[in-house]
């Protein structure tokens, strides 16, 4: 992906990455396993406080951004998990059999936690660490308590540092991650403004249009986690967290203005390029989404966001410009001026609703915010913990078994090749296994590139680190900047993170009296090893391709369409508006359309031959994009004038066979036998609106029309479909 800088925006874009969650993640971690290292050093008990280090850093792997108290009860079972597993390896270990065995049975138990959700694997992870960590490390049976109790007592200070933190700012996190959200909705309406540029690449702005759908997705779900669940907001109420819950439930609504901008951007362009309204459109947006960046910069450093006043005078010539337009000119349609005045309208709507975020950060409207009423339960989900799902699993039918028989037998590899070479540090072979291994073929082919090239070019940096310093203090410096990038973009962009962890992890044996050019190319030789056997097994041993589960997801994002628009759609027929059940179909929508984009997106990296009905996806996602949009309009005219509007009896025929051809879409993909061709297929609308009607009659007239034509087209391109 490429990336540009303009010089002004360099300074503003590592403010804003010092300001974030991550780089905060990055100087917790960097802290609390630094911390215990240095102290003991001091006393000359730098091995103890390395041990003490390596419990803080599996304590860290579970402490991921969520509810607070999922954070502790994971970091404690974690704790508790990577002492008993050091006990068992420094024990095992005295038999390369047993051993052995007991690589193959751990690296299959805890690859299966991914059954229960992300922080259940997290878990797996650190416990698999800490075998890895210990296979070379033979100690004598009277040292191997003490190991596992340092373990333990690192564990303990790591998660004790991590929760006093939370206590002096217990909304920083939710903060943070409001900001995240935030800024990924103002990268996605830039996207969306530069589908109004001239002669751009439509198909190429709406794959780039559907990457920043799911990053805005996966933010919106971490800030549900983070608020949603945190008692200290939804329970006690206070005017911080009225602020934040505010400022999220404007921001969902906000996304859904802007997603609802979306046209027949090839006809607009041809109607209305000669004018210079289009170009006028993105300037306007593209303002509107730093205005929006603002919000997000100011959550990050406490400030309060100015108002561009240039927006209002702009906004004012932009629709006193929309005004002079005629329809007498051939080149212009009504529908396509009708088309415009509704942009323009959604745009104000967009202008009002960050004005009135924007007025959020005051004093004075921050005491008029009400007690948090809100039902949470509707809006997130909980992960069970039942020894039943992880049974139900043990079969060649589930993803998860395939996946943990995949990893334990690359592990049970790489530990031979381990055992069977002169290298001091084989174990990493087995590590670069467990990092790089995922469910998906094409998650475990980018992480394996990542690695191998964040660790050639962390060699590359610590061969001039070598050559060039030689002070000890200068190279405790570096360590420390290693250190904090490794775990600041580990969960931001781990390629990066790769690079700095390899220097950190080389100056660290150089402290330990075990480094030198040949340790730099062992870790090169072991990591490429590793990253091959991890791509060998995810190609050849019980692979999961996604073509397999996308049949699932597809089902999923009609079904969450057809409620989505079932529920708008009553609105105009008489059903009042309902704010609950609507936010949980419009969040369901949003959910599904990033799986089925993340879905597509994963099958583009696997093989040529396993990518099936690959341009048919494609066409089926932009389709139910368009569909979501087309009923996101809707949704937001219904709700801005629900007492003005006019009797729409004419179109309701059409838009139950709307909701007819979305089923039947449902039963095409589903290959059933049920599927009735003559229900596929377009009506017409009974006394449509004249020209000379009112406008928005005519606007919502059309739009019913053109949600019955996209289902269509769903049904169509279903049917073409293979999985």
């Amino acid at each position: 992906m490429e990336i540009n800088f303009s010089p002004k925006e360099i300074p503003s874009n590592v403010k804003g990455f010092i300001l974030s969650q991550y780089f905060g993640d990055g100087l917790r971690i960097t802290f609390g396993v630094v911390i215990p290292s240095l102290v003991l050093a001091q006393f000359d008990l730098l091995k103890i406080g390395i041990s003490f280090s390596l419990g803080a850093v599996c304590a860290s792997i579970a402490d991921a951004p969520g509810p607070i108290s999922h954070r502790r009860n994971s970091m404690f079972l974690t704790i508790g998990l990577v002492t008993i597993i050091s006990l068992l390896t420094s024990f095992v270990g005295l038999s390369v059999y047993s051993l052995g065995a007991f690589v193959i049975g751990l690296s299959f138990l805890c690859s299966m936690l991914y059954v229960f959700g992300p922080r259940a694997a997290s878990i797996g992870v650190a416990a698999l660490l800490v075998m890895i960590i210990g296979i070379d490390d033979v100690r004598p049976i009277n040292e191997i308590l003490l190991y596992s109790l340092h373990i333990f007592f690192g564990g303990i200070w790591y998660a004790l540092f991590s929760l006093s933190i939370y206590q002096i700012m217990p909304y920083r996190l939710a903060r943070l991650s409001l900001a995240e959200s935030i800024s990924e909705i103002a990268a996605f309406l830039r996207i969306k403004a530069g589908f109004y540029k001239e002669e751009m690449d439509y198909d190429e702005n709406y794959t780039k249009l559907i990457e920043a759908q799911i990053s805005v997705n996966e933010k919106l779900d971490t800030v549900r986690e983070q608020l949603l669940k945190n008692p200290k907001i939804i329970q006690e109420n206070s005017q911080e967290g009225r602020l934040l819950l505010a400022i999220f439930v404007d921001i969902v609504d906000l996304y859904e203005q802007i997603m609802s901008t979306f046209y027949n951007y090839q006809k607009l362009h041809k109607q209305f390029d000669h004018t210079g309204v289009l170009v006028d459109f993105e300037h306007i947006l593209n303002l509107l989404s730093e205005q929006i960046e603002e919000i997000s910069e100011s959550l990050k450093d406490g400030s309060k966001p100015e108002f561009n006043q240039l927006l209002t005078r702009k906004l004012h010539a932009l629709k006193a410009k929309i005004e002079t337009f005629n329809t007498k000119d051939e080149s212009i349609s009504i529908i396509g001026l009708q088309a415009l005045k509704n942009i323009e309208v959604n745009i104000e709507n967009i202008f009002n609703r960050i004005k009135k975020i924007k007025g959020y950060f005051s004093a004075k409207e921050q005491k008029k915010l009400s007690r948090n009423d809100v039902q949470t339960t509707a809006f997130t989900t909980s992960q069970v913990y039942n020894i039943n799902i992880f049974l139900d699993n043990l079969n060649l039918k589930s993803e998860n078994f395939r996946y943990a028989l995949r990893v334990s037998g690359m592990m049970l590899v790489g530990f031979i090749i381990s055992q069977s070479t002169q290298l001091l540090h084989s174990n990493w072979i087995l590590l670069t296994i467990m990092v790089i291994m995922k469910p998906s073929y094409s998650l475990t082919k980018e992480r394996n590139l990542d690695r191998l090239f964040g660790t050639i070019g962390g060699a590359l940096i610590e061969i001039l680190i070598l050559n060039y310093v030689t002070d000890k203090y200068w190279l405790f410096g570096i360590l420390l900047i290693c250190m904090l990038g490794t775990y600041s973009f580990q969960r931001k962009t781990y390629l990066v993170s790769v690079v700095f962890m390899t220097p950190f992890i080389l100056i660290l044996f150089d402290f330990l009296g075990m480094g030198g050019h040949a340790l730099l190319i062992e870790r090169v030789y072991d990591t490429a090893i590793g990253g091959g056997l991890a791509f060998f097994g995810s190609y050849v041993l019980l692979p999961h391709w996604e073509h397999k589960k996308l049949k699932n997801t597809l089902i999923e994002m009609l079904e969450a369409n057809l409620a989505y628009y079932h529920q708008v759609s009553q609105i105009y027929f008489g059903r009042d508006y309902q704010r609950v059940p609507y936010k949980i179909v419009r969040k369901e929508v949003f959910v599904r359309s990033a799986n089925l984009a993340s879905g597509i997106q994963r099958m583009v990296s696997e093989p040529k031959h396993k990518q099936i009905s690959i341009k048919e996806l494609h066409k089926f996602s932009v389709l139910n994009h368009l569909l979501s949009s087309y009923v996101a309009t809707l949704a937001l005219y219904s709700r801005e004038h629900f007492d003005t509007l006019p009797n729409f009896d004419a179109t309701e025929e059409i838009s139950q066979n709307t909701e007819v051809l979305l089923k039947e879409a449902i039963k095409i993909i589903e290959k059933s036998e049920y599927v009735v061709k003559q229900n596929i297929q377009l009506l017409k609308v009974k006394n449509h609106p004249l020209e000379e009607s009112d406008e928005s009659m005519i606007l919502i007239t059309e739009q019913f029309i053109n949600i019955q034509k996209v289902a269509y087209d769903i049904c169509k391109i279903s049917q073409q479909i293979e999985l």
